[in-house]
């Protein structure tokens, strides 16, 4: 059965996924960026960061404008009731999103930066299919997320750029601070 909704009916349903949405993907991304030491670890503050690593105060201004962005982006294909390819759409988000959150327990937690660099590389990946079945779906939803893109690649270098720097403190697992010695040139 095929039933138009008339604009205040869509409007209403894009304002209760909304509500309902954005807080939920801030929570969990904040919750999931609370998982483990984080980065005022001893570990990771004894790592030697890339000239292009930012001061830290704006990954947490960054992530929380893209966390919203993110939650809008969802609740516009959410609201798409009957749209063809919706489901599709939010199942390959859900997936996307398990990664997304699986990232700093393993970079910070785990102290994997191998790891975190392949569940990086993989958050890049179906963030290319997600934005390409948000397209199909509601092409605002899309475009939302070309920051996050943008900013999910940046951290795709950082990622590599620290493995570079530090391949001895990759999997240490004694949360203790590395001192480096360098003898030679």
């Amino acid at each position: 059965m095929n039933m138009l909704a008339s604009r205040g009916q869509l409007r209403a349903s894009f304002i209760r996924w909304a509500l309902f949405l954005v807080p939920l993907i801030v929570l969990l991304g904040f919750v999931a960026g609370q998982l483990g030491p984080g980065p005022e670890s001893a570990w990771f503050q004894s790592l030697e960061k890339p000239s292009i690593f930012p001061e830290p105060k704006w990954f947490g201004i960054v992530w929380s404008i893209l966390y919203v962005m993110i939650g809008f982006s969802v609740a516009l294909v959410a609201s798409a009731w009957g749209a063809r390819g919706r489901t599709a759409a939010l199942i390959a988000f859900a997936l996307h999103f398990l990664l997304n959150l699986a990232w700093s327990p393993t970079f910070f937690g785990m102290q994997q930066m191998g790891a975190a660099l392949v569940v990086i590389v993989l958050i890049v990946l179906t963030l290319l299919v997600v934005i390409a079945l948000f397209w199909k779906v509601r092409r605002l939803a899309a475009l939302l997320l070309l920051p996050y893109l943008a900013w999910v690649c940046f951290a795709t270098l950082l990622n590599y750029e620290f493995l570079q720097l530090n391949p001895d403190a990759d999997g240490g697992s004694s949360g203790e601070a590395v001192e480096r010695v360098r003898i030679g040139n």
